[in-house]
């Protein structure tokens, strides 16, 4: 199976780059009857798509998203549903003049190696964020089946760009996340990390930062241990969104400082349910969900593409050379990639819950 493909039943294939015609993906075993239209894929591609503050990439792509197939009469068919979305504003030119220049911290060198110098390399074709795009896509279908069948929601935010860190999060301003540009929901840290991205974007340079990501109402036992755990599964599909470079479940590096006395989850009965006193789990065991809120935490690197004069390669000349990338880039990923980790989730979940038998074929 090739690498734009992931899931065992709710399964998602990938296609289109950066600046070629369209971007989409295509989305099979999903069950019939899911009431389902472009709204609802349209409201979480709009907090993902570029060009929507200072902090952003400026390029404007309206991002609108066509559904081609899979629905009749307002619900899932069984079919496969193909989504795409128009490229309408790339622009090529600044990557004509750096084609023979890979960009440090960018895939331009090792892609151009393994496609022999085939692949697309305007807006780092198949490499590009642009590309989250397709994973939003097929994640808000998985979210809406989830929220229908099983009630399980997701949510991600910022808690950290650069230096600057969320303290003051709770369940009433995460609601609140995308009402900032950084999507933080601690108000006073948002406005920090705001400050730093506009300065490193002044500097030419760029930031990194942390999702976290919490999924409340999972049952107890989803997951194929042992390579198809829970934990496996959701880091594989994790990675996959361009710039992470790290993930963690409950207490995570932390935890590892700990002893074991400070770091287990005492069980404990509330309200008739079993339930742990803490979470430094983060909702998974032996690489099976235990029934408590999913936690994970997505580290980004600083976005690749930067104006600051670095030091590179021109592999046509075999010497080193300066650049400075042009073109429109984020100066940080991180305020637009809360939906994409949540759609990521939601895939991962889905496909999950399917294979459990919690979600049947056909849905009443």
């Amino acid at each position: 199976m090739g690498g734009s493909i992931i899931g065992e039943r709710f399964v998602a294939m990938s296609f289109g780059e950066s600046h070629g015609r369209c971007v989409g993906i295509v989305v099979d075993g999903c069950p019939a009857g899911l009431p389902l239209d472009e709204s609802d894929i349209q409201g979480l591609l709009d907090l993902r798509k570029p060009g929507q503050s200072v902090v952003m990439t400026q390029r404007k792509e309206e991002d609108r998203v066509e559904i081609i197939s899979g629905i009749f009469n307002g619900n899932t068919t069984g079919a496969p549903i193909c989504m795409l979305i128009w490229n309408k504003d790339s622009d090529s030119r600044p990557y004509e003049m750096i084609k023979n220049i890979p960009r440090p911290g960018h895939a331009d060198y090792p892609a151009m190696v393994k496609y022999g110098g085939f692949a697309d390399y305007r807006g780092g074709g198949r490499f590009s964020g642009r590309l989250t795009a397709t994973l939003v896509m097929a994640g808000a279908v998985a979210g809406k089946l989830l929220k229908r069948t099983l009630g399980i929601e997701t949510v991600a935010y910022t808690t950290e760009i650069g230096t600057v860190k969320a303290g003051n999060i709770t369940p009433a301003n995460i609601a609140t996340r995308y009402s900032n540009d950084v999507r933080c929901p601690d108000p006073a840290a948002a406005e920090k990390m705001r400050e730093a991205i506009l300065q490193a974007r002044k500097d030419g340079d760029s930031l990194g930062g942390v999702i976290e990501c919490i999924t409340s109402s999972l049952p107890v036992g989803l997951g194929e241990p042992i390579f198809a755990s829970l934990e496996s599964d959701l880091s594989k599909a994790l990675f996959s969104i361009p710039a992470v470079k790290a993930v963690e479940f409950g207490s995570g590096f932390a935890g590892s400082k700990r002893r074991g006395s400070e770091n287990n989850d005492v069980y404990m009965i509330r309200d008739g349910k079993v339930v742990t006193k803490t979470n430094n789990a983060g909702g998974i065991l032996g690489g099976l969900s235990n029934g408590m809120p999913l936690v994970i935490r997505v580290g980004f690197k600083p976005a690749a593409s930067i104006a600051k004069t670095q030091e590179t390669l021109d592999i046509a000349k075999n010497s080193q050379t300066y650049l400075e990338v042009p073109g429109r880039h984020d100066p940080c990923v991180v305020p637009r990639a809360p939906p994409v980790v949540e759609c990521v989730v939601s895939m991962v979940l889905a496909d999950h819950a399917i294979r459990a038998g919690l979600i049947p074929p056909v849905l009443k």
